[in-house]
């Protein structure tokens, strides 16, 4: 029984690894088309900016969960 959980928990981790693959580039794509005509401080572009590169450096390391992270905060900022 115990393996069976293991097995169960593994999947589970690897097919919501694979979701946040996903969702990264199009993330990306979304702040990177939102930023030429974003109403943004200097400070909050650079914030922006500052997060979406560390998203796309985590999703290309394959730390999704941080990449996610750092693009949810970057659309916050850009009001996506």
């Amino acid at each position: 029984m115990r393996l069976h959980s293991l097995v169960v928990a593994l999947g589970l981790t690897v097919a919501t690894s694979s979701a946040f693959a996903f969702h990264c580039p199009k993330d990306m794509k979304e702040i990177d088309a939102a930023l030429p005509n974003a109403k943004l401080t200097p400070e909050q572009m650079a914030e922006v900016k500052k997060l979406r590169a560390d998203g796309e450096v985590s999703h290309k390391a394959g730390k999704h969960q941080d990449s996610v992270d750092a693009l949810a905060k970057a659309r916050k900022i850009i009001g996506i």
